[in-house]
């Protein structure tokens, strides 16, 4: 069938979209809460299908229905967070969901997923590149040493407040309020270039 959509065979294409939609029933049950339509959750995870059988390699090795799981489970995430930024109410650890086993699931715990869209890739790509260049020119030595250790950043340990603060000899408030002034001044200039 992929051979044969690879070919222009668009009825092969709707018959891979029709024999993986249970894939997708399986995928959005996770996400599927009391206040949610389960039928807007499969309607998104279609998208996330169709999307996943255009794009498919098969020279990539890897089966169609693990990539088009994934494909699914980003389309489900996008949709969460952008409803999530629209309500103003994101938090990484807020349940979107239980797994089969009753647990709760949080974005923190689904995010992850390799992205699958290559433009995906290059706006990370770019908004990394003007993070890095914007904490040279609009941050001190000392705010960019504990921005880059604080997350984590090209290379260096993740480390606490606390950790940050004996490293540099100051108290660990002093060492919080320099974060929120620096990521302020990142977020500025990030928005002023209109990422």
């Amino acid at each position: 069938m992929l051979r044969a959509y690879h070919n222009g065979d668009i009825k092969a294409r709707n018959i891979l979209i029709e024999k993986n939609m249970r894939l997708v029933a399986h995928m959005t049950k996770k996400y599927s809460v009391p206040d949610r339509d389960i039928s807007d959750l499969i309607s998104v995870g279609t998208i996330g299908l169709i999307k996943a059988i255009n794009s498919f390699n098969p020279d990539k090795g890897i089966r169609l229905a693990t990539y088009a799981a994934k494909c699914i489970d980003n389309e489900l995430l996008m949709m969460l967070r952008a409803e999530r930024k629209v309500s103003r109410e994101v938090s990484i650890y807020e349940s979107i969901g239980k797994d089969k086993e009753g647990n709760e699931i949080s974005i923190m715990e689904t995010v992850s997923c390799e992205p699958v869209d290559i433009v995906d890739d290059m706006v990370f790509n770019q908004r990394v590149a003007a993070v890095r260049e914007c904490m040279d020119c609009v941050l001190t030595k000392r705010e960019a040493y504990i921005i880059k250790h604080r997350y984590g950043l090209w290379g260096n340990k993740e480390l606490t407040q606390s950790q940050i603060a004996d490293n540099l000899n100051i108290s660990r408030s002093y060492v919080s309020r320099i974060e929120k002034k620096s990521l302020e001044k990142l977020k500025k200039v990030l928005e002023e270039k209109g990422l």
